[in-house]
This record gives C-alpha cells, structure tokens and sequence, in this order.
C-alpha cells in the first residue's frame, strides 16, 4: 500500500489519498460551502477544491479519491501496513512539534525497509534567487512566514476557518529536512534530484512535482 498525505487536488491514482482539509468535510455538506462562500468566509480556491472533493471523495469507492485524515493525530492505518508514504508541500505548514508527530506516525505505518519521500519549498533556492534579484518583497512573500493583520470580524472568521492553514510555520532546504528525517530514526536519508527515487513501480507519482521550487528528500524506515 502507498499513501499520499495531504494531497489537496493532486491524489495520485491507485494510492491512498489523505487530506485533513475543512474543505474535506465542507464537500459532505455542501450547501454549509455554499452559505460560507456565499458570505466570503470561504475564498473561491477553497470553494473549488470543496467542489473537487465532491467528485473525488472516498466513498465513491474508485482509485483516486480523497479521504479525510490527519498524520498529526492518527491515520486509518494498521502498524507497519505501508510501502510508501508520500507529502509534497505539506509539512512546511506544520510547526516542529506538528512536524515531530507527522514523522512519528510515518514510522509507525511504514512497514521495514518502507520509503518516505518528502517534497517541500526549496528555502536554498529561494534564497539563490533573493541574491540574485535583491527582491525583498517578493522574497519574503514567498516564504509565507507572515500574516496578514486581521482587523474585522469577517477577517478573522476567515482566517480561523481557511487562512490560518497556508502559512508557512517552517522551511527547509535539502540538508535540513535530511537532517530532520535522520534525527527521527530514518535510515539513508538522501537528497533526490528532480525524476529520480528509491520508489520501484513508482508510476503514476509526479517526480517533478512543483521543480521548480522544490526540493525532494527520501529515507527508509529501519
């Protein structure tokens, strides 16, 4: 078995698909999104990937559907069950302690020898370009490390309901999230160049997911 957690409107076909979304339970009852939408509580990228859950929703019971879960609490997985356990950009929204947890429930369903491929922000890259362009603005607007003030009501009814989840609580490049991964009990923890992996019959995972701006990481659970 292979799992894709927080997968947003990217699940992978013939995997297990994981998201702990709002917009995950806001597609179970759809006119609550509608209502939300309609009062501006609910931005229209959120509306839209509630109308993707919708068509992509477990219970429909084909491949490629999105069930609710959350690494940081407890998947609905046995010990030990997994081949694989894929992210791409999820845990940089993720605090340390969030990320600890995320890490400790990867080692627990992964099975001996099973790979973790971690995909995040590039914080090197991204840096590589601030050198270059001197762009503070737009630099700093990448790492979406900050949040915006939020003044009146409707502002903070949002941001508790949608906008607290696109922060950034954490960035990494290649040799801190290898690191992070090593300290964790994970075994060979290696850079990964864009279209490569450890992953045998890896199809249909996107090995260039998000190239441009990512770097990858892989391990194996001891």
């Amino acid at each position: 078995m292979r799992i894709n957690v927080g997968c947003g409107q990217t699940p992978i076909e013939g995997w297990r698909n994981f998201d702990n979304s709002i917009s995950v339970h806001l597609s179970k009852t759809y006119l609550l999104a509608l209502f939300l939408f309609k009062l501006k509580l609910l931005g229209e990228e959120e509306y839209a990937f509630v109308n993707f859950c919708r068509l992509n929703r477990f219970e429909y019971g084909d491949a490629r559907k999105i069930e609710y879960g959350d690494a940081r609490k407890r998947l609905p997985l046995a010990d030990g069950s997994i081949d694989v356990f894929y992210s791409s950009h999820m845990i940089e929204h993720l605090d340390q302690t969030d990320a600890t947890k995320v890490l400790k429930e990867a080692r627990r369903v992964l099975c001996h020898g099973g790979i973790i491929r971690l995909s995040v922000p590039d914080l090197h890259k991204l840096a590589e370009k601030y050198i270059e362009t001197r762009e503070a603005d737009k630099f700093i607007s990448r790492l979406k490390l900050s949040q915006t003030t939020t003044r009146t009501i409707i502002q903070k009814l949002k941001f508790i309901i949608t906008e607290n989840i696109k922060t950034h609580r954490w960035m990494y490049d290649g040799e801190s999230l290898r690191g992070v991964l090593t300290s964790h009990g994970f075994l060979k923890a290696s850079v990964m160049p864009a279209g490569t992996t450890r992953i045998k019959n890896h199809e249909p995972l996107n090995l260039y997911n998000r190239a441009a701006e990512s770097v990858y990481v892989e391990t194996e659970n001891p």
